[in-house]
């Protein structure tokens, strides 16, 4: 049988370059020495040799990188962008939230529902993510939601009576090292590349058909009705806490 070799199309492989041993007295008053060993093309220790000056500021620096990746977390590329409303930068725990203004995206359902991929507006929404969960409403207007602006439930299939985003097998990958930028990006991408299949409110999401609504923006390319969006019991405040 003929084998392929397929390692080359593996992304992010590490080979071993050098490796460390820390040698130590015994006895009440130790003593600390450090030998530097490069290593071969099969990976084995040779030239060993005390750790040199470079070598240690070299992996200083190393460390000081993976240090800086890990703090990272959720700091703008730049300015911060205007339609972030709060910001929680903790590697574990963080949430950002952040507003959308009615805009025009692809979207994809399940083929039962009967509805076509195809490109449809959508309302303004306000998000809610944390590194692995999201939150969704929809709002009335574009412009930068305040503590009194109304929720909505947003107009979409996979979303729960509280605004949770039903996940389903999409896999999540945000990493520690994420700028707040590439986070929100990510979690739009996920919400709107990922397949609508099932309703998970009871009484629908909007005043009608939510089937024959997205039916119907699609085939027209007509803009969002914004009169059709059902009120939500929370409010910014709630989601604030």
């Amino acid at each position: 049988m003929k084998t392929n070799d397929i390692t080359k199309n593996f992304e992010n492989l590490y080979y071993p370059k050098c490796a460390l041993v820390v040698y130590e007295t015994k006895g009440s008053e130790t003593d600390v020495y450090v030998e530097h060993f490069d290593m071969d093309a099969n990976g084995n220790p040779i030239n060993a040799h005390p750790l040199t000056v470079k070598e240690a500021d070299n992996l200083a620096k190393s460390l000081l990188l993976e240090q800086e990746k890990e703090s990272a977390f959720l700091k703008p590329k730049e300015v911060l962008p205007s339609n972030i409303l709060t910001l929680d930068p903790d590697t574990e725990k963080g949430t950002v939230i952040w507003h959308t203004k009615a805009q025009l995206r692809d979207l994809f359902f399940v083929k039962n529902l009967g509805i076509p991929n195809g490109k449809a507006y959508v309302p303004p929404m306000l998000w809610k993510a944390s590194k692995s969960s999201l939150t969704v409403f929809a709002l009335k207007s574009n412009r930068r939601p305040t503590l009194k602006t109304p929720l909505y439930h947003c107009p979409f299939f996979n979303i729960y009576e509280d605004g949770k985003v039903c996940l389903g097998t999409i896999k999540i990958d945000i990493k520690n090292s994420t700028s707040v930028e590439d986070f929100i990006k990510a979690w739009e991408h996920y919400f709107f590349h990922s397949y609508f299949s099932h309703a998970l409110v009871t009484g629908g999401q909007i005043k009608g058909n939510c089937v024959t609504l997205w039916k119907k923006l699609i085939a027209q390319g007509t803009a969002f009705p914004t009169e059709v969006l059902l009120p939500h019991t929370l409010t910014l405040k709630n989601i604030l806490l």
